[in-house]
């Protein structure tokens, strides 16, 4: 029998075996998505990207060289032109694609789990609880992301630490209304009684039954939103909130280049262009997971 046979075979024996199936099988229904595998080879560029900045930058993304200021792309080596210090804006870019995936990432580990947490213990417990913890999350949704970000990091200070944490405050409430919106169709199941009828306690059915539950949509939704984090990260940069100089933040560097927008086009339009890549990547790769992981698509 080979790896695959191993893999789709209905009948599994072990709990591995039906768990790296599954896993296979929505590989192969993700394959067969071609706006998806777009996405995903995006996303994994992005990883490429910045894993291997110190290579594939052809300068130094900090150095200034006044006497290159403003080339046009193509000029002298510089792939994608300079910026008003003479800085290389292809390595300016391929350096500011670790803090976008710094960002991402922290924001990613974050914010799922807070709403995870809330959502699933008020959906559980309900009654008072379910009341005090909706209505701190309608609290947050009522506010534009954006807008209560920028007052968060007024508060707290500028950098990239605060813009992350501003930007996780901001993002937990609708991963709140997913889990608990899954908790609720789940929590008078067959199943959760009989586990509540071994001894049970609330924190291990909530952690290791109803948690996984929520998962797949939780990932869907995380996959979507980080276009959205993407683009409240470059607005905080765009605005001297987040990243700040010398660093090669994306948002940073259209900020720096508005004012030779319509000149030299190039400043502000590269970094602009790289946002634009990577928050279409992740929609894209965003729409496909739900496909493969929505129970509702499974027979499509």
């Amino acid at each position: 029998m080979t790896l695959t046979d191993w893999l789709r075979d209905p009948n599994p024996t072990s709990r591995r075996q039906a768990k790296l199936g599954q896993l296979w099988l929505g590989w192969l229904r993700l394959r067969r998505n071609p706006l998806a595998m777009a996405g995903l080879v995006i996303i994994l560029l992005l990883l490429v990207l910045a894993a291997f900045a110190p290579w594939l930058a052809t300068q130094d993304p900090i150095t200034q060289n006044l006497q290159n200021r403003l080339m046009p792309p193509g000029t002298a080596g510089h792939w994608l032109g300079t910026d008003d210090f003479g800085r290389d804006i292809w390595s300016r870019i391929v350096f500011g694609a670790r803090i976008t995936l710094y960002i991402i990432a922290l924001v990613a580990v974050t914010a799922p789990l807070i709403g995870m947490l809330v959502g699933t213990v008020a959906g559980y417990f309900g009654g008072w609880v379910d009341q005090v913890l909706m209505r701190i999350t309608d609290i947050f949704l009522a506010f534009p992301r954006l807008i209560l970000a920028l007052a968060l990091v007024a508060v707290l200070g500028p950098g990239i630490g605060n813009a992350v944490l501003a930007i996780a405050l901001t993002a937990w409430p609708p991963y709140a209304r997913v889990a608990r919106a899954e908790t609720l169709t789940v929590r008078h199941s067959d199943y959760i009684a009989a586990v509540r009828l071994q001894g049970a306690g609330a924190g291990r059915i909530i952690w290791g039954h109803i948690v996984p539950m929520c998962l797949p949509s939780v990932i869907i939704r995380v996959t979507l939103d980080m276009a959205g984090v993407i683009l409240i990260a470059a607005g905080l940069g765009f605005l001297g909130l987040g990243a700040q100089p010398p660093l090669p933040e994306w948002g940073l560097m259209i900020s720096a280049g508005r004012k030779y927008l319509f000149e030299q086009w190039w400043v502000a339009t590269m970094p602009g262009l790289a946002i634009f890549i990577v928050s279409l990547g992740f929609n894209l790769l965003g729409d496909g997971l739900r496909d493969v992981l929505d129970p509702r698509s499974s027979g499509k």
